[in-house]
Parts: structure tokens; sequence; C-alpha cells
């Protein structure tokens, strides 16, 4: 699975894409999140944790949780969040009673300020970073007006709107830099709990394989470090802490448990199980197959 695309954010969400907004280079919108979380709830699963291959800043009111693989972060009232297409989270609303407003950007969208401002080196969107901030009221009201002029410019005729909403997205991130960090983070130990669970659940959404042309996006334990934003040997650390098993062992046994059930219960060819499954060449799954099981594929099948 790659990143969340702006097409797919916009299939989720089954909002449309403003006519004209994607005639200057980049792109940006804004949105309330009423109205996003309305057309959610006509929708299964809601939005997944991954990366997003956009940025996005958001303004929100309500009780919420916010699960990166190394902290989870507790909004209990408002809150100012920066999100990366660099580190994926987990948005997860806690009671029905949710409003605000998020803008969403690309980098080149950004860049069109020439401004010099490198959005991926400052310190809001950096990997391990803190992105959320607590806000009280006064604040919110702030926050919401610079939302609202967005909503207004990008209804507009003018000319240079588009100029007009990057020195909106510059005053938020500035605004965010400005905010101290929001005391009584999380408890140390939940970190590592956190990263556990966050693999699991990203190898649990590999599966099932369900056609010959579906491919195991992610293989190796660096393809999941990399997912989850934490270092390869942090990851395994973790794993073998919590499991007793390093990450390409759980890898392992989760694809072997799928080669088993596309063996047994298809009547796909090996080459296609093989395939699937992210193997370039049949002997190498039928090594592998061997190596976890004892039996050569065809034997298992057979049996």
């Amino acid at each position: 699975m790659g990143p969340v695309s702006l097409t797919e954010f916009y299939q989720e969400t089954a909002l449309l894409i403003p006519e004209g907004i994607n005639k200057e280079i980049g792109h940006f919108n804004v949105f309330e999140i009423s109205e996003v979380r309305a057309n959610l709830k006509r929708r299964p699963g809601g939005m997944p944790y991954n990366r997003r291959a956009y940025y996005k800043i958001s303004l929100i009111n309500g009780r919420n949780r916010a699960e990166y693989a190394d902290k989870v972060i507790d909004i209990e009232k408002n809150a100012l969040l920066f999100a990366t297409p660099h580190v994926p989270y987990h948005y997860l609303p806690q009671d029905d009673d949710q409003s605000g407003y998020f803008c969403i950007f690309t980098a080149d969208f950004l860049a069109q300020a020439k401004t010099g401002v490198v959005v991926d080196e400052l310190p809001l969107f950096r990997p391990g970073g803190y992105p959320i901030f607590q806000l009280d009221d006064q604040q919110v009201n702030e926050l919401a007006y610079i939302y609202r002029k967005m909503q207004q410019e990008l209804n507009s005729s003018y000319a240079y709107k588009y100029d007009l909403l990057r020195t909106y997205v510059l005053e938020l991130i500035h605004y965010g830099q400005k905010l101290q960090p929001a005391t009584a983070l999380y408890p140390s130990h939940t970190a590592s709990a956190r990263v556990s669970s966050l693999f699991i659940e990203l190898l649990e959404r590999q599966f099932p394989i369900e056609s010959p042309q579906q491919t195991l996006k992610l293989r190796t334990a660096n393809h999941y470090a990399d997912r989850l934003a934490v270092h390869v040997n942090h990851l395994n650390k973790v794993l073998k802490e919590s499991t007793g098993k390093t990450t390409t062992e759980l890898i392992s046994s989760r694809v072997v448990q799928e080669a088993k059930v596309l063996l047994k219960q298809t009547d796909w060819s090996i080459s296609d199980v093989a395939y699937s499954l992210g193997f370039d060449e049949v002997a190498h799954f039928s090594n592998f197959f061997k190596k976890q099981t004892t039996l050569a594929p065809v034997a298992f099948r057979a049996g």
C-alpha cells in the first residue's frame, strides 16, 4: 500500500474537487470537519492508519486520539494538528461531537510562495517531532478566523487568491511554531507497545490476498520500519521484547500462513501464489516455504 493520494482522499470522503483548483501548480483545499465526518459515516472503515501523499493542518474541536508509531496523543477539547506525508498516523474521534476545519496542500503548492521555506525542514513536520498543540478558546477563535478566510478566498474570483492562500497556510504554520507543546504527553512505557501494535496492524492489513494480480506491498523489515517512521533496529528490538520474535520472523510467519491458505483454497498456480506474496522467482518461494514448513509447496498442496 502506498501513501493515500489526493484522488483517493476525495474518493474516501466523497467530496468533490472544486472546479479550477488544479489550475495552479500544486494543490490546496480547505474543509469543515463536520462535512467530512458526515460523508465518512456513509462509507465503511473511516480514514485508515496510513501515510497521506499531502500535508494537512487541522483545527480540531472535540475529544480525539492521534496514534503514531512511537506515541499516543489524547486531545481533550481543542487542538491544532500538523500532519506530513512522511509520518503515518491514525486519527480516532472519541465522541460524536466533532467540529473544526482542516486544509490539505502539497509541497509544490507551498513552494510557489517563494519564501525560501522548505516545509520538510520545519520542526512541525519533522519525523519524531511533536505535531499536536492543545488550544484554549481564544486560540480556537483566532485559528477558526484564518480557516474562514481560507474558505472565503478559495471561493472568490480574485486572480491572486492562491498567493493569498499560501500566506494563510504560512500563518497557520507560524502560529503552531509559536505554541508550546502540550504537557502530560504519554507514559514512556506505552511507546514500545504502540510500535508493536501498529506493526501488527500494518502486517494484518496486507491480507488476505484476493487475486493473483494483488501483490504484497510490505515485504521486509525495512518496508515496515519506513512505513512506521522508526529505525529498523528499533522496530526489531521492540518486537523481540514484546513477542520474542524478530521483525523478519513475524513477517515470514504471516506470509507462510497466507501461502498455506492460497495453496489449499485456490487453484492458482504455484507461480501465481509466489508472485502475489512478493517473490520474483518461484524457486525463491519454494525454498522459503520449505524452510518454514519442511514441505515444498507442491507437496503441501497435494497433502
